[in-house]
């Protein structure tokens, strides 16, 4: 009966640490897929917080909860199913998507820059609305359109990261980077948009310290959310070209980035101390000039294929 009992243990004992083991695994995972995609969250967040501008400040969070929301169904329910019946059944097919998907990022960030260089704006308009309710509904649903495009972005990023873990690994290791995004990116967006709020808050109450503090939120935010617009601008170009450096160089076609390599590896010899900091900005630098030039070249395509007014 002891013996029994002692091997009995010693099974649970090894149940146990493979569940931790696996555990383990399934948190390294979804670590490195979610910070291989944290350059599609910058422009995530930087994106959302302009689909409440103009709407009622009591309204505000709760349309970025609805958002969140959509995001969330987005990721489990539509790409999440996807994502996994690609990685078992055709899982060459990743890195063409992934490219397709980095393709389009540099067109929107090459979009924004010409915009900001006075170019013709290709923005998405609000339809006229009948009143604030049909006007919350479109900012919603456009939202949530935008939301899709760049949550297949993030998992299939995510993916390829634990494309040669096992199924459930992957599975797990989606759930975990899909839920943690998104809470993360609308918890901050939430906070930013509220901002404002909260330094007329501080500047009406409280000592001198915490009126400035107030003061110094109300006048800042506008400077804040300019700087997110150009963040995000310059994630999705250097996000989605390195997209495509790296997939063109899986595909066989590796010149763009081994010189962009070389160059990292040569600015980063002029100061080996920080050397891996300028390693990596040249190598952003590299992959923002390649998505400028490729998100321009399909910008001008489709700008010469539209019908002239």
């Amino acid at each position: 009966m002891a013996s029994g009992l002692v091997a009995l243990l010693d099974d649970i004992a090894g149940i146990t640490k493979l569940a931790a083991a696996s555990l383990d695994d399934v948190g390294a995972a979804a670590g490195k897929a979610g910070s291989k995609a944290v350059g599609v969250v910058v422009d995530d967040t930087a994106v959302t917080p302009r689909y409440v501008t103009g709407l009622a400040p009591e309204r505000e969070l709760p349309i970025i909860g609805k958002i969140a929301l959509g995001s969330i169904r987005n990721k489990l329910l539509i790409l999440l199913p996807v994502a996994l019946l690609l990685s078992a059944f055709a899982p060459w097919a990743i890195t063409p998507l992934l490219m397709a998907g980095g393709a389009f990022l540099c067109f929107e960030g090459a979009e924004k820059l010409i915009e900001a260089l006075g170019g013709e704006a290709h923005g998405d308009d609000d339809e006229k609305a009948a009143n604030a309710a049909d006007l919350e509904k479109q900012k919603v649903s456009g939202a949530i359109r935008t939301d899709l495009i760049l949550s297949a972005e993030i998992m299939a990023i995510a993916l390829s990261s634990v494309s040669h873990a096992p199924f459930l690994t992957q599975a797990v290791a989606l759930v975990l980077v899909a839920i943690g995004i998104t809470a993360g990116v609308y918890g901050v967006v939430g906070l930013i948009v509220k901002m404002d709020d909260i330094g007329l808050y501080l500047a009406r109450r409280g000592g001198s310290a915490t009126k400035a503090i107030g003061r110094g939120l109300v006048k800042g935010m506008p400077v804040v959310m300019s700087a997110l617009a150009t963040i995000g601008t310059a994630a999705m170009l250097w996000v989605g070209g390195g997209i495509l450096v790296h997939g063109m160089e899986v595909l066989g076609f590796a010149a763009p980035a081994h010189l962009i390599h070389t160059a990292g590896e040569t600015a980063a010899g002029i100061a080996p101390a920080i050397g891996s900091l300028i390693a990596w900005i040249v190598g952003a630098i590299g992959s923002a000039i390649v998505g400028i030039v490729i998100g321009g070249i399909i910008a001008l395509a489709l700008h010469m294929a539209r019908p002239a007014h």
